[in-house]
């Protein structure tokens, strides 16, 4: 994604978020998962510009924003409420939000924190329902052991494999992608937000919660558990709707981006029209 311009904006805890806007139109906030920074919509951004004028974020400890420890996911829901506020004020009305994975429940969670959200489109970032975890047994210890031997490649290999689901060629075109070692140089923030994923207010429960209207997108090729999820999810939502995108797995925005832009537009078209 081609950012025209940079600014940082201040978190409720005083840490320093940064967001990157370019195109032109209504505002919509984009929000990254694990392992990413807002360099992730490198190729889904452009196309969203042709209709929105798009913010990135760069979330806590990622790219140029701050870190603020101790770490939660709470913190992490008021940074995005704080952004979308920001963006409400220099809009006249509420903005809505696209997160990728952690990003999608990191949207859900800031939606319940403040009415400057208005809608939320979350891709495979449901949390897991009840009796199933993304997680394979043991892997926070396999992530932690790799961290503590200083080996950040294998923690990104690691996950990238078990809990998103990478085949080994997939791991292997990611590896040879010139992004791979910005995305190794971030692998100390994977097990904090696995650990963070599991907690009570990023639950089912919880993000169940959420009034806006929301949109699930789902990759019809990604791992049976990101569809349980979301199957989970959408029954708890007060107004949800889930859209599959043939084809794709958890990267959609890279592999499969003119079918998420659709599903993104009439979404929001079709709540506009009422």
């Amino acid at each position: 994604m081609a950012a025209v311009a940079f600014r940082p904006l201040v978190s409720r805890d005083g840490t320093p978020i940064a967001i990157f806007g370019s195109g032109s139109g209504p505002p919509l906030l984009l929000l990254h998962g694990t392992t990413a920074d807002h360099t992730t919509f490198r190729v889904l951004g452009p196309r969203l510009e042709r209709q929105f004028t798009v913010q990135a974020m760069d979330r806590r400890g990622r790219g140029v924003s701050g870190d603020t420890l101790p770490y939660s996911i709470q913190r992490e829901f008021e940074d995005v409420a704080a952004v979308a506020e920001t963006l409400a004020a220099e809009s006249g009305g509420p903005v809505p939000i696209f997160g990728h994975s952690y990003g999608g429940r990191c949207a859900l969670g800031a939606a319940l924190l403040t009415d400057a959200i208005e809608r939320v489109i979350c891709y495979e970032g449901a949390p897991a329902p009840p009796g199933r975890s993304y997680r394979p047994s043991g892997v926070e210890a396999r992530l932690r052991k790799r961290l503590e031997a200083g080996d950040p490649a294998g923690v990104l290999s690691t996950f990238m494999t078990e809990i998103v689901g990478m085949t080994s060629a997939e791991l292997a075109a990611f590896r040879a992608d010139p992004i791979w070692p910005v995305r190794v140089a971030a692998a100390g923030t994977i097990l904090r937000e696995l650990e963070a994923e599991a907690s009570e207010p990023a639950s089912l429960h919880a993000l169940g919660a959420v009034r806006q209207p929301v949109l699930q997108l789902l990759g019809s090729a990604s791992l049976p558990i990101f569809r349980a999820a979301t199957v989970a999810l959408d029954a708890r939502l007060a107004d949800c709707r889930i859209v599959e995108i043939a084809g794709a797995k958890h990267a959609a925005h890279h592999t499969h981006p003119d079918a998420v832009v659709e599903a993104v537009r009439a979404f929001i078209a079709a709540l506009d029209q009422g």
